[in-house]
């Protein structure tokens, strides 16, 4: 015996949208800790915080989901203030490599232990806040998502 359709879906989304609140119950919320750290692609210090509306995108070289959103995390970092952050990706050095073999060109913070995501909540990667214009975090996506939530998100992050 099968369930009707609309039965289907609907637990189909519930179960997104416990799935989500589960993974996302650890995330900071409020006014991001600041980013501790060298922006190693540029060798400046950085002062920890974006003045929103921006993002901050923790993720890593050997994710695979990661490299999938590459094009779209590029074009919202050329076009929105942001940060990146490499978790466990190994040494600076490596993660430069990495940035030149995949042409991208984004301040990044090497966080090889991951400290910088332990204090932000983060349990996976991608990871990405979005802050509004006060600073403070909006919105958080986990895992996988698309140009246009993302463009939805920072649009919506811009209203207080």
């Amino acid at each position: 015996m099968s369930l009707p359709k609309g039965l289907f879906y609907g637990f189909l989304v519930l179960v997104v949208v416990v799935g989500q609140q589960v993974v996302n119950r650890d995330l900071v919320e409020g006014v991001p800790p600041k980013v501790q750290g060298v922006v190693i692609n540029n060798k400046v210090p950085w002062e920890g915080t974006i003045e929103g509306p921006g993002v901050i995108y923790f993720w890593a070289s050997w994710c695979g989901i990661c490299q999938s959103i590459q094009g779209t995390m590029s074009d919202v970092l050329a076009q929105t203030p942001g940060m990146t952050v490499a978790v466990k990706s190994g040494s600076d050095e490596d993660i430069q490599k990495h940035l030149k073999k995949s042409e991208l060109d984004w301040p990044v913070v090497n966080d090889a232990d991951g400290t910088i995501g332990d204090a932000f909540g983060i349990r996976g990667v991608p990871t990405i806040f979005v802050m509004g214009p006060s600073g403070e975090i909006k919105f958080t996506a986990v895992g996988y998502t698309s140009a246009l939530g993302l463009q939805m998100r920072l649009w919506l992050a811009r209203f207080e």
